[in-house]
């Protein structure tokens, strides 16, 4: 007997080791959300919002490193998957897109909701088709599916309502192919081109990013034979930070003055799997190796003198033979002092007083630290809850951190924590949002509730989109249009059904982040904290002083000199 095409894609999932599907249901879904629901192994995440249904696909994605899906109706439905696929493509997760379209024989009419999904999600995908025929329907997936794990990005299947009901004689086959275990690294002439550099090199750094994830053994001991103090960029923190005694750091605007120091003083710089993208960072007179798995991104942000085409793990143990052991670690020590002062003059901004408000988020996040599990998943909104993450969040090579590091979109933070905790029901998940980025996804709490998801979130609530508040300062504008007047997130978390707790003092903090952690169920943290705590990078260029000065003066001659005082207060008088 004949199954419908959209039977037959659900079971094709099913076998190929999919175990959910994100979404929102609409008349043009009824075929595949009906074949979901009569499948045993294959579950619906029904979210509120079509945009989250992609964030959760790509966190689980991103956690698990397995093809996962999400869903929207034809028109706006899977118009609103955009903004998450441009992330798990920037990403770099494999996600399949199901784009349900409007009745095959309506296309080209302008019909009622028609869009071109073909068109639309052409530049965050590598491949985009669509079904016309339901016969055709596995061929097609097949070839999106295959595509968005060999390419590790997204793959979109643009479907009408009325192909996913016809009837497809074929059957559903394993379509996703596992990762080769090949072994990929440059040439015997570069290895001993590189080696040439390196052991040429008084001084050398280590730039590592997230092409470092699985290399963490190799990546120590090259470090270790080179003498070479490891900054790593942000999406490189979870797998390079933990049992570095050559750690010094982040760089770049959320990074640690050690981090630069390290970079601007070194010989040679070796950048491992990053695309770390703020040229002014990167040292002008230093020789610059370059390790990619891709190659069209070798000299695209610096300057290059050799590009290595491999993965870090097997470049490293090719080339690690070729190195002759560094004697002087006069740099690494050095490098190591500078990253301890940073490190030192951060925690002390991580200070809770009794009695003095508003909280420092700095001390918010050194809590979450200090009492999330050892396995924790956190998620992070881009802007400051980020900039508190990576600088306070210690990774342990258990802990996950995700976030929307490359797109920088707002509101990731609670979308990416459900598809972490749809993932891994057993496990922590920490979501660190910003008032601003929470408010605008803000409908899929209810998501925590339907789904039964013990997603903990702690809100920083500044009252401001503090980010863009602190990048119109250093630019020499005043603030405007950035404050948030903001209900209690608590009330609104409880009136949701779950627990809601809100801290303006300090010394209410630790005792209310035990209650929701040790909460079964979801919580929320609604933090007050203090609007003008300042994230300076670390390096700060003649132009944003000079800003930052015109912003004073502005404030002061606009009758906002309080705003001045405030400022000072919080960030000079501790």
């Amino acid at each position: 007997m004949a199954k419908s095409a959209a039977e037959v894609m659900v079971e094709t999932l099913a076998v190929s080791g999919v175990k959910r599907v994100y979404g929102l249901p609409g008349d043009s879904l009824n075929g595949i959300t009906d074949a979901i629901r009569q499948h045993p192994e294959l579950k619906w995440v029904h979210v509120r919002h079509e945009e989250v249904a992609a964030f959760a696909a790509g966190a689980e994605a991103h956690l698990t490193g397995d093809l996962t899906v999400c869903a929207g109706s034809c028109g706006p439905g899977n118009l609103h998957l955009i903004n998450g696929l441009y992330d798990c493509h920037r990403s770099r997760v494999p996600v399949l897109a199901i784009a349900a379209q409007i009745p095959s024989a309506e296309l080209g009419t302008g019909y009622f909701q028609e869009t071109h999904p073909e068109m639309l999600f052409k530049d965050c995908s590598y491949y985009c088709e669509l079904v016309s025929d339901p016969e055709n329907l596995p061929r097609i997936l097949g070839i999106a599916m295959r595509t968005a794990v060999a390419k590790r990005g997204v793959a979109v299947v643009v479907v009408p309502g009325d192909v996913f009901l016809g009837n497809c004689a074929a059957a559903a086959s394993v379509l996703k192919l596992c990762d080769p275990a090949s072994v990929f690294h440059p040439g015997q002439a570069d290895l001993e081109a590189a080696a040439k550099i390196l052991n040429g090199a008084g001084k050398v750094t280590i730039l590592g990013g997230a092409g470092c994830a699985g290399a963490h053994k190799e990546v120590m001991a090259i470090a270790e034979l080179l003498k070479a103090p490891v900054v790593h960029a942000l999406r490189g923190k979870e797998f390079i930070e933990y049992d570095n005694p050559n750690d010094v750091g982040m760089t770049g605007l959320l990074g640690f003055s050690s981090g630069y120091y390290a970079m601007m003083n070194c010989d040679a710089l070796l950048m491992l799997g990053t695309d770390f993208p703020y040229t002014q960072f990167f040292p002008e007179k230093a020789k610059i190796l370059q390790v990619d798995v891709r190659a069209e991104q070798i000299g695209r942000r610096t300057h290059v003198d050799l590009g290595l085409i491999g993965t870090v793990k097997d470049t490293i143990a090719a080339l690690m033979p070729l190195l002759k052991k560094k004697r002087d670690s006069d740099h690494l020590k050095t490098s190591v002092n500078h990253y301890k002062k940073a490190r030192t003059g951060l925690d002390e901004l991580a200070v809770g007083e009794p009695g003095k408000t508003p909280i420092h988020p700095q001390y918010v996040a050194k809590l979450v630290n200090e009492l999330a599990a050892e396995d924790a998943v956190f998620t992070c909104d881009v802007g400051l809850p980020t900039v508190w993450a990576s600088r306070y969040l210690r990774m342990n090579g258990k802990r996950r951190l995700l976030g929307s590091f490359v797109h920088g979109t707002m509101a990731s933070a609670l979308p990416q924590a459900i598809g972490a905790q749809a993932a891994y029901a057993g496990r922590q998940v920490v979501a660190l949002a910003g008032d601003g980025g929470l408010a605008m996804l803000m409908g899929d709490l209810l998501t925590l509730r339907q789904m039964k998801l013990p997603v903990k979130i702690v809100v920083f609530n500044n009252g401001t989109l503090g980010f863009v508040e602190l990048e119109m300062k250093a630019a020499g504008f005043l603030d405007f249009g950035t404050a948030l007047d903001n209900p209690s997130f608590a009330e609104i978390a409880t009136a949701c059904g779950f627990l809601g707790l809100r801290v303006e003092k300090p010394e209410d903090l630790e005792g209310a982040l035990r209650q929701a952690f040790a909460y079964d169920g979801p919580a929320l943290l609604d933090v007050v904290v203090n609007r003008q705590e300042l994230s300076m990078p670390p390096t700060i260029e003649f132009k944003q002083a000079t800003g930052f000065g015109l912003y004073i003066m502005k404030a002061v001659m606009n009758g906002r000199g309080d705003e001045v005082i405030d400022l000072a207060k919080t960030n000079l008088f501790r």
